[in-house]
């Protein structure tokens, strides 16, 4: 909602408020590298983004030229572009400041799992377009709003009467379009999709969310939970499981997709 708030907000002289932290972020992106070694750990949101990308450029029947690539660690997506032809500019997970002015003349530009956590969206999107050559076209998939209820429930359990700020704000599909509009791009398509994932418990979707760099990269964390509160938090996630013990997440892909 904070940053959807943001979409008629695109006065460069009134800085947008500081929800995320780049610190955390970065931490976040190389503690998923290092996980990526493990027995267990899985990128599936990243390589649904990646293979669902790859589908909408076969379908637009894109002529290879220059592309950038941006969030695509653990998935197959540079291989595949450059066996098509295209000749990619991967940018680091960890280091890339969606916030500053991009490199541009990109025909081409992907975005996997990045923009639900910047504080200047507006911004990022006015940079994505500035990036692009006259024809060019953008797209990017992150999580929207409808992501993590089980895990939202699970911790408002945890926390009681005094809920915190523990997942970050996220974009649903009518703020994506206004956003996209203010950007400036020409033309553009804003839907969303599901990926619904089945666990035994909480601490497995945690280290899953930790394997993905998808944890908690707000300015202002909350404080820890107790040993108290993390017992509530999985027993509320129980108690959504179905007769097979298992309980289904929910990851909401938003993917906008603008014609420079």
């Amino acid at each position: 909602e904070a940053q959807a708030g943001q979409a008629g907000n695109m006065n460069p002289a009134v800085s947008p408020p500081t929800i995320f932290d780049s610190a955390r972020r970065r931490a976040a992106s190389l503690r998923a590298d290092a996980l990526a070694t493990r027995p267990g750990s899985d990128r599936f949101v990243a390589e649904d983004m990646a293979e669902d990308m790859i589908e909408r450029i076969d379908f637009m029947q894109l002529d290879p030229d220059r592309a950038l690539v941006i969030g695509h660690e653990g998935t197959s997506l540079i291989p595949v572009l450059q066996n098509k032809g295209w000749d990619v500019t991967p940018a680091p997970w960890a280091d890339f400041d969606e916030e500053q002015p991009w490199p541009a003349g990109f025909s081409l530009i992907l975005s996997l799992g990045r923009l639900d956590r910047v504080n200047d969206l507006p911004g990022a999107l006015v940079h994505m377009r500035g990036a692009l050559s006259s024809e060019g076209i953008a797209i990017a998939s992150f999580l929207g709003a409808g992501s993590l209820p089980q895990l939202r429930s699970a911790l408002l359990a945890a926390d009681e009467d005094r809920p915190a700020a523990r997942l970050h704000p996220m974009v649903d599909t009518r703020g994506a379009s206004a956003l996209m509009q203010r950007a400036g791009f020409r033309r553009q398509v804003v839907d969303s999709r599901t990926l619904d994932v089945r666990y035994s418990t909480l601490d497995r979707l945690i280290w899953d969310l930790r394997a993905q760099g998808l944890t908690n990269q707000l300015a202002s964390p909350p404080p820890s939970l107790t040993r108290e509160a993390w017992d509530r938090a999985r027993r509320a996630f129980r108690e959504s499981a179905a007769r097979d013990g298992k309980t289904t997440e929910r990851f909401e892909i938003l993917t906008v997709t603008g014609w420079k």
